[in-house]
């Protein structure tokens, strides 16, 4: 299956659904805490990785996410480990530009970002913990991009696939992907029915019944 066909079936889902279908198969992915900051669009795509952290002395001296940018494809998300932190940025205006030239779909930053007036003027998904005017001058370096990083303690590599809008972020693992997919299908078709049921004028808690607590057991789906 091509990398198109994954993300149309992606996008077709939501963090929601995709977060269920990992309780179901007993796999880590759902984060919390990191929220859109500027466009309000479902964002999915492969990741692509950057590692922040303190300046070492005497290590050259590179524009944070700049080369991660660079290696992008069109259509990939830049996930940034900043550790949590909210009292510096770690992503800024010039690198939602730079992003936007490239094709990027979104970026993802476990910590706190700039520019967010001039990334909502650019239509540039943004998913950060917070907002702050702190420039990351001579307070933040990049160690590392296209290696594996952390966010809010969750292992996520490149090549990883990555989910994000209005209810949070889901990572998933590239080599569960499929079987993650084909949950959350599954489960996303059990609620179109519900749905349904409940417009058709069903009395809520018969769509629902007993059972709802257990819906995510996987033989009950």
């Amino acid at each position: 299956m091509t990398t198109r066909d994954f993300k149309t079936r992606l996008l077709a889902l939501d963090t929601p659904t995709l977060s269920d279908a990992l309780d179901a198969l007993g796999l880590p992915g759902a984060i919390h805490g990191l929220l859109p900051l500027t466009a309000r669009a479902r964002i999915a795509g492969r990741v692509r990785t950057v590692r922040l952290g303190a300046p070492v002395a005497g290590r050259p001296k590179v524009h944070l996410g700049a080369g991660a940018i660079v290696a992008a494809k069109a259509g990939d998300i830049i996930v940034v480990e900043h550790r949590g932190r909210v009292d510096v940025s770690g992503w800024g205006g010039l690198l939602s530009r730079g992003a936007i030239a490239r094709g990027i779909e979104g970026v993802i930053v476990d910590g706190a970002v700039r520019d967010i007036d001039e990334a909502s003027e650019l239509g540039f998904p943004v998913y950060a913990r917070a907002g702050v005017p702190v420039t990351a001058r001579g307070r933040v370096a990049e160690l590392a991009h296209g290696e594996p990083i952390t966010v809010a303690g969750l292992a996520v590599r490149e090549g990883d696939w990555v989910i994000a809008d209005a209810s949070g972020v889901v990572f998933l693992a590239a080599d569960s992907l499929e079987k993650i997919l084909a949950m959350a299908e599954r489960i996303f078709a059990r609620e179109q029915m519900m749905a349904r049921d409940i417009a058709a004028g069903v009395p809520i808690d018969e769509v629902m019944g007993t059972d709802y607590e257990d819906m995510l057991a996987e033989d009950a789906l």
